[in-house]
């Protein structure tokens, strides 16, 4: 393995280690107001990272807002493959005007600018973290969708396939014992795409101030408040700043290197 890609699942598994013992590893309470010590610099004794602008604990939101932004990639991410891959899987099976509907479907989302949509969803029914999960599920759902139908149809026109069928085994087994397990490594590549894609977009929403709302945090929303304070305390926007950078870049150069290993033609 490269050292980037160690690197890259080192940090990746940090992040979910961090996730997973936020309430153990933050020293207060996201939020524990210390009014006394606003916008403290870095280094300060009590906040390692610095306080915001009412005096809460820098340190202790990151750590929330990695669990926060995390769960909700990882949520989206498991929804758009599980719902583009039934959606490809029924386009595959049943053909005809059910591929037209599937298709057809899959070209308007490709269309449709997703921040726009998901701007107008929130601003109606307001935020939420479940509708936020929800609402990012149905980004790059279509990709997952092509992937399947097609890697179905190719299957399904091998040996193995045709005499499973034969066997008299039920489209519902044929597709969950034998073809998924065979398309699997191309749709698991895919999601080490969308993923930092949606841990970009829950951060921009958030930065608008449609993603997650106060007093819970994420990265995006801390990005977004601490952008008033930049020039007098950038220690409150740069440590999440960071945080995504380097999030994302692991994720999509750990994306590479599987599907260099997983893609079979490029041995």
């Amino acid at each position: 393995m490269p050292l980037l890609v160690a690197l890259s699942a080192g940090w990746l598994m940090l992040m979910v280690v961090v996730a997973l013992l936020a309430d153990v590893l933050r020293p207060h309470e996201i939020t524990r107001m210390d009014l006394m010590a606003r916008l403290a610099p870095m280094g300060t004794p009590g906040h390692l990272l610095g306080t915001d602008e009412i005096g809460r604990d820098v340190l202790s939101r990151l750590l929330q807002s990695i669990r926060v932004s995390l769960v909700i990639a990882f949520g989206a991410t498991l929804l758009s493959a599980l719902f583009g891959t039934v959606l490809g899987f029924l386009a595959a099976q049943f053909r005809g005007w059910v591929e037209n509907v599937v298709m057809a479907m899959a070209d308007f989302q490709a269309a449709l600018p997703f921040m726009i949509m998901a701007l107008s969803v929130l601003a109606f029914f307001g935020s939420s973290m479940w509708l936020l999960v929800c609402l990012m599920g149905f980004y790059g759902w279509e990709r997952y969708a092509r992937i399947a139908r097609g890697l179905a149809i190719s299957a399904t026109a091998q040996g193995y396939a045709a005499a499973v069928i034969q066997l008299g085994a039920t489209p519902r087994r044929l597709y969950l014992r034998h073809i998924l397990p065979n398309v699997a490594s191309t749709l698991i590549v895919s999601m080490t795409l969308t993923f930092p894609e949606i841990i970009l977009m829950e951060s921009g929403l958030s930065f608008l101030g449609l993603g997650v709302q106060p007093p819970q945090t994420s990265l995006g929303n801390m990005v977004g408040f601490g952008r008033e304070y930049l020039t007098r305390a950038p220690h409150i926007m740069l440590a999440p700043s960071v945080i995504i950078v380097l999030t994302t870049l692991a994720i999509s150069l750990l994306g590479d290197w599987l599907r260099d290993r997983l893609d079979p033609t490029a041995r």
